[in-house]
């Protein structure tokens, strides 16, 4: 009876013995603010609706959930807060032996540890793989926008008008200049003319002859 027992007990050794996770990539890297997709790999293809699925981040002796599927139902409230509306598992693959998380927004506290616990009918086994979040190159980051400077209705015009006014004060100033050089000039002219007209008027006294 044990004999006939044996070969079963075997069997059922080797088929939970190959069930096994693996990882696509050993580390990932990535910068901030990106998007990363880890992978998960498992040697079987299990019914989903028996699968238990626990992926998780570990991060100074805590645990982050991101995320949990128990019977073939994804739980989103086991998800860490920090995790929510950031990352989201591909279900269509998971019939194919795959768990793909897709992690957009990185931040650089996403860096870690991170593992996969995958239960099924054929076994249990987990995996991890590590992620590195590395600083925005300075290349990359946008440059600050510079505020626009809009025109006021009507400006351009006053702008004419005070550029005309100055030109017209410009060419008042270039007359008075004029005019006081010419001023200056016809006064001299005058003075000398004055002056010679004076010594012209001077009286030349006459000699008068004695008759004896």
């Amino acid at each position: 009876m044990f004999f006939r027992i044996l070969p079963l007990i075997l069997l059922i050794s080797c088929v939970y013995g190959t069930f096994q996770v693996n990882v696509t990539q050993s580390s990932y890297q990535a910068e901030e603010n990106r998007n990363v997709t880890m992978e998960w790999t498992f040697t079987t293809k299990p019914d989903i609706s028996s699968m238990f699925i626990y992926c998780f981040l570990e991060s100074n002796d805590r645990i982050l959930v991101l995320f949990y599927l128990d019977e073939g139902v994804e739980l989103p409230e086991k998800l860490n807060e920090r995790f929510v509306g950031r990352v989201q598992c591909d279900r269509d693959v998971l019939r194919e032996g795959r768990i793909r998380i897709h992690m957009s927004r990185l931040r650089a506290d996403d860096s870690g540890l991170y593992r996969c616990e995958v239960s099924t009918e054929h076994g249990d086994s987990s995996r991890s793989c590590r992620l590195e979040v590395t600083a925005t190159a300075a290349e990359d980051e946008p440059e600050p926008q510079r505020p626009t400077v809009t025109s006021q209705p009507g400006s351009e015009r006053w702008i004419v008008i005070y550029v005309g006014l100055e030109l017209i004060a410009a060419a008042l100033l270039a007359l008075c200049v004029g005019l006081c050089f010419i001023y200056r000039v016809c006064s001299k002219s005058l003075h000398k003319k004055h002056s010679l007209y004076s010594l012209i008027d001077v009286e030349i006294p006459r000699e008068t002859s004695h008759r004896d």
